[in-house]
């Protein structure tokens, strides 16, 4: 028994022994490491652990401090109309309580909107008056106005006139791409026209665009002649007049004082056989008109069609006078085997002249071949 309580305490002490050693190695290690090699009497240096409020919690802040404030808001509207309610209330029952002035208040409310009624009545008939005093003056005004108007348009319409004019005496005619330049007078200058089919005529249309330089007695425009009768037909100038010959000269037509120099002009021409009705015509307008002139004549064919020039010899070229010789410019010629209507004669005139073409000679489909100094322009 003291045997089992000897060997008890030895190894309690034993135990006891070996809890203090590694207590105490425990400890060193752990003083080493929270010492840190400072003193253990030094005070380490206090932090502030709180976190700095990051962006959103910046805003959830702001919304709760805004939604406090609508909530006192909210709180002290609702007493203030509370408070009013109280007070109407009140107003209400003494109102209802003094029946000897129920409508001093009401009278009270009236009197000013009867005054700003009467205020307004009073200005609605002045403006009515400054509305009928300006009615009364506004037909002379309008007249006044209306004058202007129709004085800027006349002027407007001079000046268009000018315009017009002087886009005349410069360019080519509307519809038209090409003329032929005769730049001077002269026996050699002239141009060739050389139908695709035989010119053998019962009756005639002839028009022309022509802009002038300068005319004497006899300036030709276009001549068709054989060897026997150079003077088949003839379209010529005679200083301010144009005259038509068909047959022979002593056949002719001519009115007087229709062609200005420098200016585009739109010549046409008309014959029939049976009854030896011909016509001349100036811009769409008909300026002269016969009958009985080469009454029963048929133009024949084998003849020399020419512009600028008189054919008067035995070959193309021989025999011409430089003095009938045209100057200026020549466009749209055109030629068809019948008589063209009036409306006919106004198209061939009009916005698209060049682009209608007779059936005997036409404009930019027949032949024109310039000879000497003439030339295509545009």
């Amino acid at each position: 028994m003291h045997l089992c309580a000897i060997l008890f305490c030895v190894l309690w002490s034993a135990v006891r022994a070996e809890n203090s050693d590694d207590y105490e190695l425990m400890y060193v290690n752990l003083d080493n490491e929270i010492d840190n090699g400072l003193h253990p009497t030094e005070d380490p240096t206090p932090c502030d652990c709180r976190r700095e409020p990051s962006e959103w919690d910046k805003l959830f802040i702001m919304l709760e401090d805004s939604q406090m404030r609508e909530s006192m808001l909210l709180q002290a509207t609702d007493g203030l109309l509370r408070g009013e309610l109280r007070g109407l209330r009140a107003e209400l029952g003494r109102l209802a309580g003094s029946p000897a002035r129920p409508c001093a208040p009401a009278e009270a409310r009236l009197a000013p909107a009867l005054d700003e009624l009467l205020q307004a009545s009073r200005d609605a008939g002045r403006r009515l008056a400054r509305l009928e005093g300006a009615g009364a003056q506004r037909p002379e005004e309008a007249g006044g106005v209306l004058g202007a108007v129709l004085e800027e348009l006349r002027r407007t319409r001079e000046d268009l006139r000018a315009v017009q004019g002087w886009a005349a005496r410069r360019w080519l005619p509307a519809g038209c791409e090409t003329a032929i330049l005769f730049p001077m007078r002269s026996k050699k200058i002239f141009g060739s026209v050389h139908p695709a089919t035989p010119v053998k005529l019962e009756s005639f249309s002839a028009c022309i665009w022509v802009k002038a330089t300068d005319v004497l007695n006899k300036t030709i425009l276009f001549s068709y002649g054989t060897k026997r009768n150079p003077y088949e037909i003839q379209l010529y100038l005679s200083y301010q007049a144009i005259v038509l010959v068909v047959g022979g000269e002593e056949n002719r037509l001519a009115a007087d004082a229709v062609i200005s120099l420098g200016k585009w002009t739109h010549l046409c021409s008309t014959w029939n056989s049976e009854e030896g009705r011909v016509s001349l015509w100036v811009n769409g307008g008909l300026v002269a008109t016969t009958v009985g002139l080469a009454a029963g004549h048929i133009v024949p064919e084998g003849g020399i069609l020419q512009i600028g020039q008189e054919k008067n010899g035995c070959c193309v070229g021989g025999g011409f006078d430089e003095t009938l010789a045209f100057s200026g410019r020549l466009t749209g010629f055109n030629i068809w085997d019948r008589v063209l209507s009036n409306e006919e004669i106004r198209e061939a005139g009009g916005a698209e002249s060049c682009h209608i073409r007779g059936n005997v000679v036409g404009w930019g489909v027949t032949e024109v071949q310039p000879h000497g100094g003439a030339q295509y322009v545009s």
